[in-house]
């Protein structure tokens, strides 16, 4: 059946419609209500920022016709007016520079101040995130999302809507002083106006698939190359460093081919838009000629004419390219907001536990089952129970669930059946979860040291304890790391990242050090002496 053709503004009414009930535009704008949301909070500024960018385009427009005008002037021999007319092109000039630079300023610091913003309630969320959710994003995509595409929102916040009613007033008045002195140039002007919408649609879905192409191959990319230089020491040591240079390679080519494909999508939409804009250009210069051979204008008008016909057309070129600004900021957002989704992890009331914490807890797990992958369980109706004072270990085959077990004591997976608690002196018993933390001090397995100085290391971050060099000494003893004394600076040693510079047996054992030194009632050991010699264990 042929399909039944309708008119120009019927089918874009069309294509509208259709774009909404595929739920593109709903997204997009889900998208930018979120961006918005940081806008609000410097909404003056942004106020401020746009009536800048419109007082500095009225006087480039001042200056465009005082400039006719001093041509006239000078072409007629006519000099009465003539220093009148350069000052005020001078002066509009030279404001219009002033407020330029001062709006430029302004944008960047409003920028930085949304993009610290953002990148800080990312990472807060991060920190709070359920941890297998969180775990299902590589580290170099996280980090991506965290840097590049909070760079591109907290941009696009304060620019992309004072950008558009700048470029809408600036295409009006110039419109408007053009259609003073000719309708005909005007229309000229905007010859190249009719193909540019409906190629919209064309250049939305183009910009947009790109786009995300882009951001994705380049999250793989710093996926691997975090995760290459985290294990650095490993891949030397097995010989591979030419196999993940190799990988490294691959990876670059995925994304210098998905580049190259958005820079050749660019290339052709510019080279459109410059042959209209150069075929509307000369249909303009020929107008001007004829008008200027049959005396209907002077110079100055024609002048006015070409400089304005061209800020004409750019204005509304600067119209169309607010889309794909608009969609580049939809796709980060959207990055963006996938992580502010991740589910947070349970925070549970303790009930006034802390009075409790002098006297120990029972750390207990009663029938739990749980496995990270369906129908293979880790666990299956596992009981386990500490009581203050004791001393439990686990012992089991690798792969037994012993890890698993410790992260359901830390809240950091729950069991799906059963129950993991801790149950105070008084009776009270609380479900495992992430509040509950602050009563367990914890030594993982393997190097998870932070960089910094000994002292820091060891104090993680409690900085009033961090002063008391008694205290940290006496936890150095208990975790057997006297080696620390023997270092040029004591307890202020600088440490490479993760502990660069010390043994794995000396990490561990300013890992045991760091969790004596924390003093809490609980204390989980994974595996913390496999990196230690017998006679330390």
């Amino acid at each position: 059946m042929q399909e039944e053709r309708q008119p120009m503004g019927s089918e874009s009414l069309g294509t509208l419609l259709r774009s909404w009930r595929d739920g593109t535009f709903s997204e997009i704008w889900d998208d930018w209500k979120w961006i918005w949301g940081y806008t609000k909070r410097y909404r003056r500024a942004v106020w401020f920022y746009t009536i800048l960018g419109v007082a500095s385009s009225t006087l480039g427009l001042v200056s465009a016709v005082a400039s006719k005008y001093s041509i006239d002037i000078i072409t007629g021999y006519d000099s009465d007016r003539l220093w009148f007319v350069v000052t005020v092109m001078v002066a509009s000039a030279l404001v219009g520079l002033l407020l330029s630079s001062v709006t430029s300023r302004i944008s960047t610091k409003i920028s930085l101040r949304v993009n610290n913003d953002i990148q800080a309630e990312v990472f807060d969320r991060l920190l709070g995130a359920d941890w297998k959710s969180l775990n299902d994003f590589a580290s170099g995509d996280l980090l991506s999302r965290l840097s590049t595409d909070a760079g591109a929102v907290s941009s696009s916040a304060i620019r992309w809507l004072p950008d558009l009613v700048v470029s809408v007033y600036t295409f009006i008045a110039t419109l408007a002083v053009i259609l003073h002195y000719d309708w005909i140039m005007a229309l000229l002007a905007l010859a190249s106006a009719p193909f540019l919408l409906l190629t919209s649609r064309r250049l939305i879905r183009g910009m947009r698939t790109h786009q995300q192409e882009v951001r994705q191959v380049g999250s793989r990319l710093m996926s691997y190359e975090t995760e290459t230089l985290h294990n650095l020491d490993a891949i030397k040591g097995f010989g591979i460093t030419g196999r993940y240079g190799a990988g490294l390679r691959q990876r670059q080519e995925e994304f210098r081919r998905a580049s190259l494909d958005y820079n050749l999508f660019s290339i052709r939409t510019e080279i459109l838009m410059s042959v209209l804009g150069s075929a509307v250009q000369m249909a303009a210069f020929g107008y001007c000629l004829y008008l200027l051979w049959s005396g209907k204008i002077l110079y100055g008008t024609m002048t006015l004419f070409l400089s304005q016909g061209t800020k004409l057309s750019s204005a509304f070129n600067a119209l169309v390219r607010t889309v794909p600004s608009f969609l580049s900021a939809s796709v980060s957002a959207r990055r963006i907001r996938d992580l502010f989704a991740l589910e947070p992890e349970p925070v549970l009331p303790d009930d006034g536990l802390d009075r409790q914490a002098s006297r120990g807890f029972t750390v207990a797990a009663e029938g739990v089952s749980y496995g990270y992958v369906p129908r293979q369980p880790v666990l299956t109706r596992a009981d386990f129970r500490a009581a203050p004072g004791e001393t439990v270990a686990l012992v089991g085959p690798s792969g037994g669930g012993k890890t698993t077990t410790i992260r359901l004591l830390l809240g950091l997976v729950r069991p799906q059946e059963g129950r993991a608690y801790l149950q105070a002196a008084d009776g009270r018993q609380v479900e495992m979860n992430a509040g509950l933390r602050r009563y367990f001090s914890y030594v993982p397995q393997g190097n998870h040291l932070m960089g910094g100085t000994v002292r820091e290391a060891v104090a993680f971050g409690d900085t009033e304890g961090a002063s008391c060099d008694l205290r940290m000494w006496d936890a150095l003893r208990i975790a057997c790391a006297d080696f620390v004394r023997e270092m040029p600076k004591g307890l202020d040693s600088q440490l490479g990242e993760s502990g660069g510079g010390l043994s794995e047996g000396q990490v561990q054992r300013l890992a045991i050090a760091r969790a004596v030194f924390s003093n809490r009632p609980v204390l989980l050991l994974d595996e913390a002496t496999c990196s230690l010699d017998p006679d330390t264990e």
